[in-house]
């Protein structure tokens, strides 16, 4: 299992959510699995981290490429450019 961890700041946390839920099925069309952990920043309450399951590092990869995640972090208001990790569990 791989997994990809996203770490973002964002202008407004309603907005964020609401966009990255309509978001689903387009992380999961691209190898997403539903495997999905969000946290909050309890210091810094606009840093979002998001821990993401993916079938494979590959499809992975492209999807942080993907016209459609740089969209889709435009409309959820994130500031500047997410830090993505891919894991992979022990």
């Amino acid at each position: 299992m791989i997994y990809l961890l996203l770490q973002h700041h964002i202008e407004d946390f309603a907005r964020w959510k609401e966009g990255f839920d309509i978001h689903l099925a387009a992380r999961q069309a691209g190898g997403a699995t539903h495997e999905v952990m969000v946290l909050r920043n309890i210091d810094n309450r606009q840093e979002i981290i998001a821990l993401l399951g993916w079938r494979d590092l590959t499809t992975a990869r492209l999807f942080v490429q993907s016209v459609s995640w740089q969209m889709a972090l435009e409309r959820m208001g994130v500031v500047g450019e997410p830090e993505a990790l891919f894991l992979e569990g022990v």
